[in-house]
């Protein structure tokens, strides 16, 4: 009898409650995310605010499903960018080689010597902070560690046979590529999509936390782990729930990809 893969499917209910929690705060949050009430100043979590209020008397819930929506948008369009732009030339170099293959592989080769949330700072030191700035930054960024993952499995394939027939009935490299080539790539490219996700957020929140990622007004998870610092101790609370939505999004989504690396390993 086939094993139960316990982290493949932990991991989708886990990663499908934080997606749905997150995406809820594209469309509604209880209170207004930057309303102030004075009474309700260091408010703890109750019946009226279930993740309590801050030092301002803002509700943690709203500005965490906020926040969680915010990251997690940002997260998605660094990993489209970096996915397909990385996809488009890893499986041009990895199919046609060739002198203009090892350049772009030396390129990657150099950014990946850097750490990308450094390189990233760097960029935003130059361009200032906001979504759209932080999105270009890590996407770029994110380019060359998705060429070299498809480059690889172009190369393992580019040669088997059902390719080589594909090319002696005169089918274009383009249709070879795409067609013949790439659906057999996807069981290892969507474990490195969820490594990818994962990183962007954490590469998002530390930028963030450091003051240099969104704008306050659109704080993200990282942003708001920054703001709560201050009150690590006298509003417990304010930190816990952000960095609880944080952790348990990135352990879903690597559960995820972990039982998808456990069911490829056991089909092979």
């Amino acid at each position: 009898m086939r094993q139960k893969n316990w982290y493949l499917t932990i991991g989708l209910v886990l990663t499908a409650c934080m997606l749905a929690f997150t995406a809820l705060g594209l469309f509604w949050t209880p209170y207004a995310p930057s309303a102030m009430s004075a009474p309700d100043r260091e408010a703890p979590p109750s019946a009226a605010h279930l993740f309590g209020c801050d030092a301002y008397g803002r509700d943690v819930l709203s500005r965490t499903l906020e926040g969680a929506a915010s990251t997690l948008t940002i997260a998605l369009a660094v990993l489209a960018v970096g996915a397909v732009f990385g996809l488009m030339i890893g499986a041009l170099c990895g199919y046609y080689g060739g002198a203009a293959d090892a350049l772009v592989m030396r390129l990657c080769d150099a950014v990946a010597a850097f750490p990308s949330v450094l390189l990233a700072m760097v960029v935003l030191a130059v361009t200032g902070p906001g979504r759209y700035n932080v999105i270009g930054a890590l996407g770029v960024l994110f380019i060359p560690s998705f060429a070299r993952l498809v480059r690889g499995e172009f190369l393992k394939y580019r040669d088997r046979d059902f390719v080589r027939s594909a090319r002696l009935m005169g089918v274009g490299g383009l249709r070879v590529i795409f067609v013949h080539i790439l659906p057999n790539t996807w069981p290892t490219l969507l474990s490195g999509l969820t490594i990818g996700f994962n990183n962007a957020v954490l590469s998002e929140a530390s930028m963030s936390y450091l003051g240099i990622g969104v704008s306050p007004s659109e704080p993200s998870l990282g942003y708001l782990l920054s703001d709560a610092q201050s009150y690590l101790f006298t509003l417990p609370w304010y930190t816990a729930f952000p960095a609880a939505v944080a952790v348990l999004l990135i352990l879903g989504v690597g559960m995820v990809g972990e039982g998808l690396r456990t069911r490829m390993g056991a089909a092979s």
